[in-house]
């Protein structure tokens, strides 16, 4: 039997302790009807101390998904599920291991069945709580509650697991984990406002409707994305996720919660080479962007920094 660390839902530090984990994989198979995303909901969670003596302490959470202009689903019941997470006892960064999530009800029985959103059962957001790491993954569903998926965490130091999913028939749900992986983190880097960045060969352009972002104020993100050697508007973008770009953002924050984060889906029928999102930033301060677009098949992540009033 592996011997595992388990960190556990929501907003609460993790506490790294060691656990025995199976990886039993149960015979159900899940629901995939395909629905569009709906508002996060309340959920409970799970914050551990020794497992030798095991300490549970139940934190109510709140929060909402902004930035969704899927909204078909938005009174749908809460789901109220909880997720935990677990994980090796040894991580090493740039290694990839093993990551399992098991989502109960409140009752703490294992949820059998999920709906299909965005083309997957679960989206996993794994960020380092300095923003210099970021992917987004997408975990195999193996029945009776638990998905599994490998991860790369590229450097020490913690990080925070925003794993978005649809129990079946209810709202979607943001359930927070958290992670660390030991050693000295790197310094973070000064924060750049520079609106243009080269990725390969793609050039990002991010492009805002006003100068100044208020927070609680609709704003309309471009992302401009042309060819790095002519500068001419990308015309090999293919739909990524059943969508035309996916944008994830968080608010620079300590520790980093439901509340910081922002899931923007982009709008339909735009310019050649041009993606936009609709959104807005619920609270003043610094926050960092994610677009993510499919390049005939490659993902492009074009990263970018915004200050909100």
């Amino acid at each position: 039997m592996k011997r595992f660390f388990t960190a556990l839902a929501i907003t609460s530090t993790l506490f790294i302790t060691q656990a025995c984990a199976s990886q039993v994989k149960s015979g159900e198979t899940p629901t995939s009807n395909a629905s569009t995303v709906a508002d996060t909901n309340p959920h409970t969670g799970h914050n551990m101390g020794d497992s030798k003596t095991p300490r549970t302490e139940e934190n109510p959470h709140t929060g909402h998904n902004m930035g969704d202009s899927h909204d078909s689903n938005s009174k749908l019941e809460p789901a109220n599920a909880t997720a935990k997470l677990t994980l090796p006892d040894k991580i090493t960064p740039k290694k990839p291991v093993p990551l399992a999530i098991d989502v109960k009800d409140k009752e703490g029985r294992p949820i059998a069945n999920f709906d299909t959103f965005q083309e997957k059962l679960m989206h996993l957001i794994v960020v380092s709580d300095d923003f210099q790491s970021f992917n987004h993954i997408h975990p195999t569903y193996k029945g009776n509650g638990r998905f599994e998926v490998q991860a790369d965490f590229l450097h020490s130091g913690n990080y925070t697991l925003f794993s978005d999913y649809k129990v079946a028939g209810k709202a979607e749900q943001v359930s927070v984990l958290k992670a660390q992986v030991p050693g000295k983190s790197p310094a973070a880097p000064k924060i750049d406002l520079a609106t243009t960045k080269t990725l390969g060969d793609t050039k990002a352009n991010l492009k805002l409707s006003q100068p100044t972002i208020k927070a609680g104020q609709e704003v309309h993100l471009i992302f401009n994305l042309q060819d790095a050697a002519n500068n001419q508007p990308l015309k090999d973008l293919k739909p990524y996720l059943g969508e035309r770009g996916h944008l994830v953002i968080l608010k620079q924050s300590s520790p980093l919660t439901e509340a910081d984060y922002i899931h923007a889906h982009a709008l339909k029928n735009t310019p050649a080479g041009e993606i936009h999102f609709i959104t807005s930033f619920p609270q003043a301060g610094k926050y960092k962007m994610w677009g993510q677009f499919n390049r005939n098949g490659k993902i492009i992540t074009a990263d970018f920094w915004v200050d909100v009033q």
